[in-house]
C-alpha cells in the first residue's frame, strides 16, 4: 500500500510521548524522597509500581490487538494513561503516585504492543528497517528532553511569583500545582499530553493492519508450552536484565550524586540523567552500524563489559567522573536490548509473537532491580545497592558466551586484495 507519511509521523510522536513519561522517574526520586518523607525502598515501589504494569499487561495486550483494532488499544490506551496522571495531579500522596504509575504504565504497555504493526504498514514493510531507527531516535530525544522540563518547571514554580520566569504556562500552573510540590507540575503536562493524544487517535483514520504471523500473540496455550523451553527462559532473565540495569541506574543516578558528592538532583543530577538518555541514543545508531562488522555475540560482550567498567567509575569515581561514568553506563547499554532479543528470536525455530510477548514481559525487571538497589541502598547505602546492577550486566556479559543463535548476524568481511606473484 502507499505509505501514509502522516500516520508515520504519527506513530514517531507517539513513541516520543511514550518515552516521556516513561523515563522521568530518575529526576523525580530525590524530590519524592524528601517531600514524602519516605526510604528508598518506599521510592523505589514507583519505578515498580509502573514497571511491573509492563510485566502484567504485556501478553494480555498482545492477545487483545488480535480482537480489537489498533485505533481501539491506543485510545484506551491514553485514556488509561490520562486518568493515572490527572489522579496525581489532583491529589498528590505517595499511594496515589503508585496507583498512578501503575495505570501510566498499563497505557504505555498497550502502546507498545499496538505501534509497531502499525508502523510497518503506515510506512511500508521495505521501509520498517529505517523507521525503527528513526522512533528509537524520536524515543531517545523524548528521554533526553523530559528531565529537562523537569529542571525548567521545578526552577521556574519554586518561589514563584518572586523569582522564576513568568510566562503564561508557569503563571497556570502555579494556580493548580501546589507551592510546596512542584514537580507535581510534570504530572499536569502528562495529563494534557495524555488527553490531548486521546482526542487526536479518536479522530485520525488508521489503516488497516494485518498482523504478521510473527506479530501475533498467540492463545494462553503457546505462552505455557514456550516456558517449558529453558532458552526461553534464560532469554527472558536477559530481557529482565537488560532492563533493570536501564532503570536501576536510570533511577538511582541523580539521588546517588546527590548524596555521595552533593549534585543538585534539579540541576546536575537531572542533566545527568538527561544525557544517560541521549548517549543510550547515540548508542542505539552506532550499534547498528556495528552490527554490520561484528558478530552480535561479541558485540554485546565489549559493551556490557565496558558498561561494567563505566559503573565501577561512577560508584568508586571522584566526584567529576561519577557525573560522566553514570551517564556513559547508558551509551554501553544501548545495544543490549536489540541484541538480547534477536538473539533471542533467532535460537527458536516457531512461535515468534508469543515469544515475543513473554520477552517483553522481561520489562518486569524495570519494576524489580530498583526495588532491590533501593531496599540494599537503605540497610547498606546506595553505592552498596547499586553494586546489585553487577549481577544484571554480569548476566548479560554471558549471554554472549552461552546464547547459540541458529542464525547469526550478516556482517561485511573486508578482504584485502590478493596479488599473484609468480
Amino acid at each position: 500500500m502507499k505509505r501514509n507519511y502522516f500516520i508515520v509521523g504519527l506513530i514517531m510522536f507517539v513513541f516520543f510521548v511514550i518515552s516521556f513519561l516513561t523515563n522521568i522517574l530518575g529526576p523525580l526520586i530525590p524530590d519524592i524522597i524528601k517531600d514524602f518523607e519516605v526510604s528508598k525502598a518506599m521510592a523505589a515501589f514507583l519505578p515498580f509500581s509502573f514497571f511491573v504494569a509492563y510485566g502484567i499487561f504485556s501478553i494480555p495486550s498482545g492477545i487483545a490487538i488480535e480482537k480489537y483494532s489498533e485505533k481501539k488499544i491506543m485510545v484506551s490506551a491514553f485514556g488509561v494513561a490520562f486518568s493515572g496522571a490527572i489522579i496525581f495531579s489532583l491529589f498528590p500522596s505517595f499511594p496515589v503516585a503508585m496507583l498512578s504509575l501503575f495505570m501510566i504504565g498499563t497505557g504505555m504497555a498497550m502502546l507498545q504492543v499496538a505501534i509497531n504493526p502499525l508502523l510497518r504498514v503506515a510506512g511500508g514493510e521495505e521501509h520498517f528497517a529505517f523507521n525503527s531507527v528513526m522512533a528509537q531516535l524520536a524515543f531517545g530525544l523524548a528521554s533526553f528532553l523530559s528531565p529537562q522540563l523537569f529542571s525548567y518547571l521545578v526552577l521556574n514554580l519554586e518561589g514563584f511569583p518572586s523569582s522564576g520566569e513568568a510566562n503564561f504556562l508557569i503563571k497556570t500552573l502555579h494556580q493548580v500545582v501546589p507551592s510546596n510540590l512542584p514537580w507535581v507540575s510534570l504530572y499536569w503536562m502528562f495529563a494534557i499530553i495524555a488527553l490531548l493524544m486521546v482526542i487526536l487517535m479518536a479522530i485520525v483514520r488508521f489503516p488497516k493492519v494485518k498482523l504478521k504471523e510473527e506479530e501475533k500473540a498467540g492463545a494462553w496455550s503457546k505462552h505455557v508450552e514456550l516456558f517449558k523451553n529453558k532458552t526461553v527462559i534464560l532469554f527472558f532473565l536477559g530481557i529482565f536484565a537488560y532492563v533493570g540495569t536501564e532503570q536501576g541506574v536510570a533511577n538511582w543516578t541523580s539521588q546517588f550524586l546527590y548524596e555521595y558528592h552533593g549534585f543538585d538532583p534539579r540541576v546536575e543530577g537531572a542533566d545527568a540523567i538527561s544525557l544517560f538518555w541521549g548517549l543510550l541514543t547515540v548508542g542505539c545508531v552506532l550499534g547498528l552500524v556495528l552490527l554490520k562488522f561484528l558478530d552480535s555475540k561479541l558485540l554485546l560482550k565489549l559493551f556490557s563489559g565496558a558498561a561494567i567498567l563505566s559503573l565501577t567509575a561512577g560508584l568508586f569515581g571522584p566526584s567529576q567522573i561519577a557525573l560522566w561514568a553514570f551517564p556513559v553506563v547508558g551509551f554501553f547499554a544501548s545495544v543490549m536490548w536489540s541484541v538480547i532479543f534477536s538473539l533471542a528470536l533467532n535460537s527458536v525455530k516457531e512461535n515468534h509473537g508469543a515469544f515475543s510477548g513473554i520477552l517483553c514481559s522481561g520489562i518486569l525487571g524495570g519494576a524489580i532491580v530498583p526495588l532491590i538497589v533501593g531496599a540494599i541502598g537503605d540497610a547498606v547505602g546506595l553505592k552498596g545497592g547499586l553494586t546489585f546492577v553487577y549481577l544484571t550486566l554480569g548476566y548479560i556479559f554471558s549471554i554472549g558466551f552461552w546464547a547459540k543463535p541458529l542464525i547469526n548476524n550478516k556482517t561485511v568481511r573486508l578482504k584485502k586484495a590478493q596479488t599473484n606473484t609468480n
